[in-house]
């Protein structure tokens, strides 16, 4: 089933990773233009993507071999709400990891639609376990960050 959706994940363009989205009905509000939580949405989904194509699995955290339970989870996040996508238009999540370190990786994502950004974020993103603390990331996750960082 992988290879019949190879394309589902989006795709890694250098450093970064690139998530095709399309809007639909459910993501605007009565404006006609997208909710403003939807970008939020939409970024989560892209960098759930961009670690699926690191080889970081959600579902893999969950019974890590390192010793049970962990997830991500987003520390802090800043946006810039800059122009309206609206129904059926084809935006671009564009995401480029900036730095890892302990518990934590910090990362950039951009909205556009063709080449026209609206909307970006600063994101921090920590490794918790299953109690909610922070928790170092394990070697090999740490080192696929870091290969997308670096090249």
């Amino acid at each position: 089933m992988t290879e019949r959706w190879s394309d589902l994940a989006g795709r890694m363009e250098g450093h970064e990773h690139v998530l095709p989205v399309r809007v639909y009905y459910e993501d605007t509000d009565f404006s006609g233009f997208v909710y403003h939580a939807n970008y939020l949405k939409f970024c989560e989904r892209a960098r759930s993507d961009c670690l699926r194509l690191l080889g970081i699995h959600h579902h893999e955290l969950h019974w890590h071999a390192s010793g049970g339970r962990m997830g991500f989870v987003v520390r802090r996040m800043e946006c810039d709400f800059l122009k309206p996508a609206r129904i059926d238009d084809i935006l671009e999540v564009t995401t480029r990891m900036l730095a890892v370190s302990g518990a934590r990786f910090e990362l950039d994502q951009i909205v556009s639609r063709t080449r026209e950004l609206l909307f970006q974020a600063h994101v921090t993103a920590a490794l918790v376990d299953g109690a909610g603390k922070p928790k170092r990331m394990p070697e090999e996750l740490a080192n696929a960050i870091e290969l997308m960082i670096s090249g």
